[in-house]
């Protein structure tokens, strides 16, 4: 989220330095404060594995772990976090549309929100929709491990990444389907990778515009947005 000043974590909500408003870490909104009920503006964000940053950027720079601090950047200290049945320290009620460690996409346009469960993401990797009048597709790979699985985030799972992006590109609306190694639109047959950037075909070089989305847990998002839509193939 963009704001003008800094954002300091505390244990359940993000503060501000210069009014010490509270903000929803979800929903970018203020909750308490002089800014109670204006919103942050959304930037689109990705996560996704180092191996694809890396094929998409090699000349990206990495944060360097010599912080100053003794710490090992690699362990998690909540071990199993993604496998539990009854979140910690989540006290609230369960949406049980799916199981609460559910890892989602969401997109959300307006009063319009739509969650992209990974489980079924895993068989179905490209997702031609509309969210809000918005035409969007999600791509989904694998390659990338869970944080939150084991001690050693190394030894951890592939969850995969889930991301985001407009379908509309010099108002021409295109469709995508899964291919080797990446994604295809069948207008053009250019083919893309997970950043969004066409790789080879007449659209080679060109880039997607990445749509506002989110990578939770189901049960932290559907917290916030109860009356989100979870898609089926």
């Amino acid at each position: 989220f963009g704001v003008s000043g800094l954002l300091r974590n505390s244990d359940l909500v993000m503060y501000d330095r210069q009014t010490e408003s509270w903000w929803q870490q979800i929903t970018g909104e203020a909750i308490v404060g002089d800014f109670t009920g204006t919103h942050l503006d959304a930037l689109p964000s990705t996560t996704i594995s180092f191996s694809d940053f890396r094929a998409a950027h090699p000349e990206g720079r990495v944060l360097s772990r010599e912080t100053g601090f003794d710490r090992d950047y690699g362990r998690n200290p909540y071990a199993s976090y993604d496998s539990t049945d009854q979140p910690f320290l989540f006290d609230g009620e369960l949406d049980d549309r799916l199981d609460p460690v559910d890892r989602v996409v969401t997109v959300s346009f307006g009063i319009d929100a739509v969650a992209y469960p990974f489980s079924r993401l895993v068989d179905n990797p490209v997702v031609n929709d509309v969210v809000g009048r918005q035409p969007i597709v999600v791509f989904y790979r694998k390659g990338t491990l869970s944080p939150l699985d084991r001690s050693s985030i190394r030894d951890s799972k592939d969850v995969g990444s889930g991301v985001v992006f407009s379908r509309s590109l010099d108002n021409r609306l295109l469709t995508f389907e899964a291919a080797d190694d990446g994604f295809r639109d069948t207008e053009t047959g250019s083919l893309w990778d997970i950043s969004g950037v066409a790789r080879s075909g007449p659209l080679a070089g060109r880039s997607l515009t990445a749509a506002n989305h989110s990578t939770s847990f189901w049960f932290a998002w559907a917290a916030f947005k109860p009356e989100t839509r979870i898609w089926e193939p």
